[in-house]
Parts: structure tokens; C-alpha cells; sequence
């Protein structure tokens, strides 16, 4: 297998698991995939997909596309602390 195959599925299985998270929901970068979430940062940037992008948040809460994604997660439901999402309350377990 090429090293681009394996990169290609790694990515498909980062678009899958972005894809399943609910709308009220968010995971973390970290939660998506453990050993690159800065390749779901890069997946979410580059892609074609329409994936639910606003979903998928910082360790500490914080959103790293400022106030356009706050108010997408704030019309989901989505708890938020301040400029932060609560974790506690929205944070999906880890995906298996």
C-alpha cells in the first residue's frame, strides 16, 4: 500500500468521524484523531466535503474560526461558556 493510500484513508475516516458528530455536539481535534489533530485541522481546511466543520473544536473549548463559528454552534444548541464551548456539557465521547 502507498503511503498516499494510507493517507487518503486516514483522512476518509477523518471526514467520516467528523460527518457522525450530531448537531448540539462537538469533539475536539484531538478526539477525531488522537495521533494527528493537526491533519484535522488541515482535512477540514482543504476539503470539498460539506462536512459540519463548526463541530469540531480546541482541547480547551476555544474555536479557531472565531465568532462565524461560535454563531453556527450557538444556533445548534451547542453549550458555550463566554467565547468557549463547555466541554462537559457538548463533548461527544472519543470516537472507537
Amino acid at each position: 500500500m502507498s503511503r498516499r493510500t494510507a493517507d487518503g484513508s486516514r483522512e476518509d475516516r477523518i471526514i467520516e468521524r467528523v460527518r457522525a458528530i450530531p448537531p448540539g455536539n462537538v469533539r475536539t481535534y484531538g478526539d477525531i484523531d488522537p495521533g494527528a489533530p493537526r491533519l484535522v485541522g488541515r482535512v477540514l481546511a482543504t476539503t470539498r466535503e460539506l462536512l459540519p466543520w463548526q463541530r469540531v473544536v480546541r482541547a480547551d473549548g476555544s474555536v479557531a474560526m472565531g465568532r462565524r463559528q461560535l454563531e453556527l454552534l450557538r444556533r445548534e444548541g451547542v453549550a458555550l461558556r463566554g467565547d468557549r464551548v463547555d466541554l462537559r456539557a457538548a463533548r461527544l465521547s472519543k470516537p472507537r
